[in-house]
């Protein structure tokens, strides 16, 4: 049985490590991550975790990983910026609100998936035009779901949560533990 990640996520791998597990492989799979039209965050982040296992190569014995994180501003999904441009916007947009952060997570083993998703209530401080600036030309935000990253300089915009910090990061580890397990793979197997 090989375990394989279905994410290039930096972030993800570092959480497994918390539970003692390194991918035998990671394959983050080809997708089409726009949302459909009128598609709301939630459905959405669900339907993306489930695409991306289903569309990841593995033999029928092996675990696949796979998950999705969203950033939900009402109804509305702010997704990875494509520039700096937008990285502001969604920071102005976030900026003195709360807002939800969605991350669905689906194992595959065979034909069997398994899924979960968790939701956090995330609440930003009011940014300041500086603060603004200086995180935008930090760069931190490239690659992340709402154009910010809690485990980073962002940190410090965010003064509360309620729900899952690790899920904010990428990867819900209660929920994550509980589905590697029903699908037969030993947590902590690899620990030195």
């Amino acid at each position: 049985m090989a375990f394989i990640l279905g994410s290039g996520s930096p972030r993800r791998l570092d959480l497994l490590a918390q539970l003692g597990l390194t991918p035998d492989a990671v394959r983050p799979p080809e997708i089409d991550e726009d949302p459909r039209k009128g598609e709301l965050p939630r459905p959405y982040c669900a339907r993306m975790a489930r695409e991306k296992v289903q569309a990841v190569e593995a033999d029928p014995e092996d675990v696949v990983l796979c998950a999705d994180t969203t950033v939900a501003l009402g109804r509305r999904i702010l997704g990875k910026p494509a520039d700096a441009a937008e990285a502001e916007s969604f920071l102005r947009m976030m900026s003195g609100r709360r807002h939800r952060v969605i991350t669905a997570v689906a194992v595959r083993r065979g034909d069997r998936v398994w899924e979960r998703d968790v939701v956090t209530q995330v609440r930003m401080k009011r940014l300041s035009d500086a603060e603004i600036s200086a995180y935008v030309a930090s760069e931190d935000w490239r690659g992340k779901a709402g154009g910010y990253a809690i485990q980073g300089p962002a940190g410090a915009f965010i003064p509360w949560i309620n729900g899952s910090f690790t899920a904010v990061v990428g990867l819900p580890l209660a929920e994550t533990a509980t589905l590697l397990q029903a699908a037969g793979l030993p947590l902590w197997r690899r620990v030195a």
